[in-house]
């Protein structure tokens, strides 16, 4: 039976604080702006890049300024250094880019709100002076008007997809908003934007492309999209009919179509932005619908890419998960893997592993872990809130009071993370993993060649990502540094009835039989999964012989010393956490709970090879106190001890005095 304790967030701290580790990185900009170089970035001074980080979503992209300064400071203390901003556009939210407060009728979306861009000015200062980068979106939910001169704006859908690469009402009316922020000078740190190097990452539009979003019946932009069809089909000597016309069939020449069509339009995006001398690194769009979404990104500075596990299925009535932990099945990075182009950098901004699933503490040191080994530049989770009012009191699963935001039941607090110690919990781990690079990157790469641009991604690269560096490569845009080509159809280098994956490089390990995995490294040591069923198991340094069935366990040294040596260590130990009085009948939630927030404790003995014999283990509150001094036993050069027992937590201290 499992016990929880109570670890409640609080909105403007956090129980320890990583900042040390991180000190020579404040302010961001220190090292020059962002660039793409080869497969990686780079900042003007040759600093390789590495980012952590979170969504702010909607409403909470334009907190207070006492607020800002709290989340800023409480994201950099768990060593975040990014945030992107996410649905700044939408209608739904408040306040929102173009409307502070909900009132007048909005007739137009032409110019920001003085009020929200005011607080989005002051968060980015507060985030900057906090060594915190931002990437910064520019299309995503906004709801065109018929103020802005849109025909048929009522029936067009949230930023107009598809029509906004098409039609040049749209396109011009996204160029206006980009001039309007590009050229804004910030009055918190006198910077125009443009000139900021805090702003690290942009992307021109949201999860869009020409084959997932219908071509809708919608004039005047229908009878466009048609007449540049048509003119397209002339010049290509393609047949075409206008009564027989169907814009999502989806045949060949109408892949080749939609392909020059993004391209096209990123590169005229890009191209106006540049002009208004924007320097930072640019994508198009951020998933991998297909391989010709894929293969359209090749004209961007970089790629981009979007995967959520375990989706809840939320709607008025059910609050839904499925209970499957990451340990637990095969290959899961593989649609993050299809849309990399190899000799392109990579950037994960979005990712999530949902509440209410109870394994959830497993992704971000799967995501870490696994983004080391295939050097990709960094990961903003989705999201940190969508909300800008937070207190000690909100449960896990109910940001807001209503059962949904902008029609969607999901972001009634299904995202939220900032206050859930399954997930955020263990962002102290993530942090130093990818932003030290922790993991070393595999040697190896591996290109796998889609000759179907309408496929997604091969099984054979379902497992790959946890072994070896992997990417896609096309007619025209090979991969020019990958050591191994496969074609779509080879079969898999890996053998997946064996249920096991190791990394190349042999710091990384899962098995979905057994159902555990683990990271070993000199500086960071993690077991997570089905501890119990497997006990005990080890690292190098480290040995956990768990009682509780689900844990993750991480050992990370907070200096540059490996764990054997360091006189200063994070123990992390993990499991479900869920809010009180929370009940559950098999995979639904009948009962959402309140707070206190709690964390269930983990029971095992710990023991970890050390060259320093006077170390002390102190148990941390989610208030950051010391709660008392775990007992141990050092003896030929290992110290061990019990977690779960005296004073139990899921932070634990281990330093000299």
């Amino acid at each position: 039976m499992s016990r929880f304790i109570p670890f409640p967030a609080y909105p403007d701290t956090a129980p320890i604080d990583l900042r040390f580790v991180f000190a020579g990185e404040a302010p961001a900009g220190r090292h020059g702006f962002l660039k793409a170089v080869g497969d990686h970035f780079e900042f003007e001074d040759g600093t390789e890049a590495r980012f952590w980080g979170t969504n702010f979503n909607s409403g909470l992209c334009f907190p207070s300024h006492d607020y800002a300064e709290q989340v800023a400071e409480r994201l950099a203390k768990y060593g975040c250094n990014i945030v992107r901003f996410h649905q700044m556009d939408s209608e739904w939210a408040t306040p929102n880019i173009f409307q502070f407060t909900k009132g007048p009728r909005q007739a137009a979306s032409s110019a920001p709100d003085p009020e929200s861009l005011d607080r989005l000015d002051y968060l980015i200062a507060c985030l900057k002076k906090n060594g915190i980068y931002v990437y910064l979106d520019m299309l995503t939910y906004r709801k065109f008007k018929s103020g802005d001169g849109v025909a048929n704006a009522d029936l067009l859908g949230d930023c107009a997809r598809p029509f906004n690469c098409t039609h040049p009402t749209l396109i011009a009316l996204q160029k206006r908003f980009m001039e309007q922020m590009w050229t804004h000078v910030n009055p918190y740190t006198g910077v125009a934007y443009k000139d900021e190097p805090a702003i690290a990452l942009s992307e021109i539009v949201n999860e869009d492309d020409l084959f997932s979003r219908k071509v809708a019946r919608i004039d005047p932009y229908f009878g466009h999209y048609c007449e540049l069809y048509q003119a397209w089909a002339t010049r290509e000597g393609v047949a075409y009919d206008p009564a027989t016309f169907d814009p999502d069939a989806n045949d060949d020449d109408q892949v080749r179509f939609k392909i020059e069509v993004m391209e096209n339009h990123y590169r005229e995006m890009m191209a106006f932005q540049r002009g208004l001398g924007v320097k930072i690194p640019l994508t198009g769009t951020n998933w991998a619908i297909n391989g010709a979404v894929t293969l359209a990104q090749n004209v961007t500075d970089f790629n981009d890419g979007h995967a959520y596990f375990s989706w809840g299925r939320f709607d008025a009535t059910n609050r839904r998960c499925i209970e499957l932990g990451l340990s637990q099945q095969p290959g899961v990075l593989g649609r993050l893997a299809f849309h990399r182009l190899p000799d392109k950098p990579y950037f994960v901004s979005e990712w999530d592993m949902v509440w209410p699933c109870d394994y959830r503490a497993e992704s971000p040191i799967l995501m870490a872990a696994v983004g080391c080994l295939q050097n990709w530049a960094g990961f903003t989770i989705h999201t940190y809130a969508y909300s800008n009012r937070h207190t000690p009191y909100q449960p896990l699963g109910q940001e807001v009071s209503s059962r949904s935001i902008g029609n969607g039941y999901h972001r009634q607090g299904q995202f939220a993370t900032w206050n859930d110690p399954a997930k955020f919990g263990v962002f102290y781990h993530a942090a130093l993993i990818l932003r030290r690079g922790d993991v070393k990157p595999s040697a190896g790469s591996v290109a796998i060649k889609v000759d179907d641009l309408r496929l997604r991604n091969p099984a054979s690269m379902d497992l790959l990502p946890e072994h070896t560096r992997v990417g896609s490569e096309y007619d025209g845009v090979p991969a020019t540094t990958a050591r191994k080509h496969l074609g779509y159809n080879d079969p898999p280098l890996l053998d997946a009835s064996k249920k096991e994956v190791a990394s190349d490089t042999g710091e990384l390990y899962r098995n979905w039989d057994r159902e555990f995995g683990r990271v070993d490294t000199p500086r960071s040591q993690v077991l997570y999964g089905f501890l119990g069923r497997n006990r005990p198991l080890k690292t190098t340094d480290l040995t956990v012989d768990a009682r509780s069935d689900f844990a993750v366990v991480a050992l990370s040294s907070l200096t540059d010393e490996a764990i054997t040596a360091t006189d200063n260590l994070l123990l992390s130990a993990i499991g479900r956490a869920r809010n009180t009085g929370e009940r559950r009948e098999h995979d639904q939630v009948v009962d959402i709970g309140a707070c206190p927030i709690l964390a269930e404790v983990i029971e095992a003995e710990v023991s970890i090879r050390t060259d320093r014999p006077n170390l002390k283990i102190w148990s941390i509150s989610a208030e950051g106190f010391y709660v008392g001094q775990v007992p141990a036993t050092y003896a030929d050069g290992v110290l061990t001890f019990r977690i779960g027992a005296d004073y139990p937590s899921i932070y634990y201290l281990i330093r000299t005095e």
